[in-house]
């Protein structure tokens, strides 16, 4: 992430009761996509499936990953 990028969103990410918020929609985000995923048969889909669980999994660190990159 760029620094600029980075303290854009800082007032997000420090805003613990938004921030709290962002991670419990990302919890149930991914929940939902590991039952798509026990539910799934075509490979294609599984890695779409996955893909999508990783990049969620970013935004549970986004509060960490922007503070060190607006340094």
């Amino acid at each position: 992430m760029d620094k600029d990028t980075a303290r854009a969103i800082l007032p997000l990410v420090n805003d613990l009761e938004r921030y709290e918020l962002l991670q419990l929609f990302v919890r149930n985000r991914i929940e939902t996509l590991r039952g798509y995923l026990e539910n799934t048969k075509e490979l294609n889909k599984v890695l779409e499936i996955q893909g999508s669980i990783a990049e969620l999994r970013r935004f549970q660190t986004l509060r960490e990953q922007s503070i060190e990159g607006s340094k």
